[in-house]
């Protein structure tokens, strides 16, 4: 439907863009240079007292006119670009083309340069003896009352929502800074930053749906990348020692407020270590952006206090399972535990398969996901996971059944992934083709056998150490946002189509 309103508005500021432009300005001009960020301005004059000028200084900014009050002969702007806001003060009696001002609209990028001086509310303030438009806004910001609430509006219109809601641009930028100091910890300790394929034949390293897109130059069929692991393994096996990787991974999977189809994960393999070396360095990199971030390593996360302070709290996978949902029996026996089940648990899954019957890997996470995952504040480290549901993980040293795994899990949720990896290309078959049984059993999630892999792990890949980390799930915590939309600037969403 046509909204006549917002056809008025933006008519009107159509004209006001003509009137500009009949009064010498250019309408989009090519380029502007500022001498200082709004939030530069305020750190290096914000100290004036009120009534204070500083007519020795002279800045240059350009910003987003926020808010613009036309007095007769003066008129006041707040604007506002990335760093901050700052106030602009405009003088009919000391401003060539002083009129132009009524022809800014709120929205509209402007170019101002003149002295500084603090008003007597002591509000630091260009007074302007030069100003030009930069940009028309033909469409009128939110309004003050209502603004833009509406959760999906905010993640279609993510361009309006960083405008209106400084918060918004905050969190993102404190994402970005949480990457760069991620980066910054894995090269000081000897790391190589790579790329690896995003398209990929055989989608492997967890068990995931993917999606599946088509190649026309080559007529095939390709799968986007569900873990960066198996190409990552492939450069130890090459001669690499410590690589890392941050890129998307895309799994064909439901959306929630702690999953996104499209997300971003760092995956590290660093040879030579084992998975209570990779526990060691992922929980003093956890706690070192912390506080750098945040000043401190305990933080608040919609209400609940997180401590990031290592050593962090080591929990059993088996043990915490039994003990949370009081079993009798030993979980990894399995004729035990689906007696168990069976008696516990008489619901069936959403393809209506009862819990019992489930394959044991499906089986371990409802159990885990039931009893342990949602209860556990943290951060922990859930530690030595069944085999069942490691299929890429050696063998725990001292534990039969179980591996060398740990996640790292806070407030519900799983932040990341590591193993001792699996290094025999035998039991790598093996374990392959269990996981091929269960897809053609109907698990589409299982893994498939990667022939290009196991060739690779026959030229021998040494003993090695791997790490996932959800970045998107670290930044919620850092920015104390309930969702990963929150998180992530463009989520996935339903198209919007009338």
């Amino acid at each position: 439907m046509p909204n006549s309103s917002l056809d008025e508005q933006r008519n009107q500021r159509l004209k006001n863009l003509t009137s500009l432009e009949e009064r010498g300005f250019e309408a989009y001009p090519y380029a502007y240079k500022v001498t200082h960020t709004l939030q530069a301005v305020q750190d290096a004059y914000g100290h004036a007292q009120a009534g204070d000028r500083m007519d020795d200084v002279t800045v240059r900014v350009a910003g987003r006119a926020m808010t613009v009050r036309n007095m007769g002969k003066v008129a006041f702007a707040t604007m506002q670009d990335q760093s901050g806001q700052l106030q602009a003060f405009f003088q009919k009696d000391q401003l060539d083309g002083y009129n132009a001002i009524k022809k800014i609209d709120l929205g509209d990028w402007i170019e101002v340069e003149g002295p500084l001086f603090v008003t007597k509310t002591g509000e630091l303030t260009v007074d302007v003896q030069a100003f030009r438009p930069l940009v028309k806004s033909l469409r009128p910001l939110p309004d003050k009352v209502h603004g833009l609430t509406d959760k999906e509006q905010r993640y279609r219109q993510r361009h309006v929502d960083l405008i209106v809601n400084p918060e918004v641009r905050e969190a993102f930028a404190l994402r970005s800074r949480m990457i760069t100091m991620i980066r910054e910890a894995f090269n000081a300790a000897g790391f190589l930053e790579v790329e690896t394929p995003v398209l990929q034949a055989v989608p492997g390293g967890a068990e995931a749906r993917p999606f599946l897109t088509h190649h026309n130059a080559l007529d095939h069929e390709f799968h986007l990348r569900i873990s960066l692991e198996l190409y990552l393994k492939r450069l130890i096996v090459g001669g690499f020692e410590a690589v890392y990787e941050i890129g998307r991974n895309f799994r064909n999977e439901g959306i929630s407020l702690k999953h996104n189809p499209e997300y971003t994960m760092l995956e590290a393999y660093w040879a030579g270590r084992d998975y209570i070396d990779m526990l060691e360095f992922t929980e003093q990199t956890y706690a070192s952006i912390v506080r750098e971030l945040k000043g401190g390593t305990v933080i608040e996360w919609q209400g609940q206090t997180l401590d990031f302070t290592p050593p962090w709290p080591r929990v059993d996978w088996t043990g915490a399972l039994k003990e949370a949902s009081g079993m009798d029996v030993d979980p990894l026996d399995e004729d035990a535990l689906r007696a168990w089940v069976a008696s516990a648990h008489a619901q069936a899954d959403e393809d209506g398969v009862p819990w019992s019957q489930l394959p044991l890997n499906q089986l371990y996470d409802k159990l885990y996901d039931r009893y342990v995952e949602p209860n556990i504040v943290g951060p922990v480290f859930v530690m030595d996971h069944p085999l069942a549901i490691s299929p890429l993980a050696k063998v725990h040293r001292s534990r039969p059944g179980l591996v060398e795994r740990f996640e790292p899990v806070a407030v519900g949720m799983e932040l990341g992934n590591a193993f001792s990896e699996l290094n025999d290309p035998i039991e790598q078959r093996r374990r392959f083709e269990a996981q091929a049984a269960l897809r053609e059993a109907g698990d589409d999630e299982a893994h498939r056998v990667d022939e290009g892999f196991l060739d690779a792990l026959e030229y021998g890949m040494p003993p090695t150490a791997g790490l996932g980390l959800g970045i998107d799930r670290f930044a919620m915590l850092l920015a104390d946002v309930p969702s990963i939309r929150d998180v992530i600037l463009f989520p996935l969403l339903k198209p919007d189509v009338d």
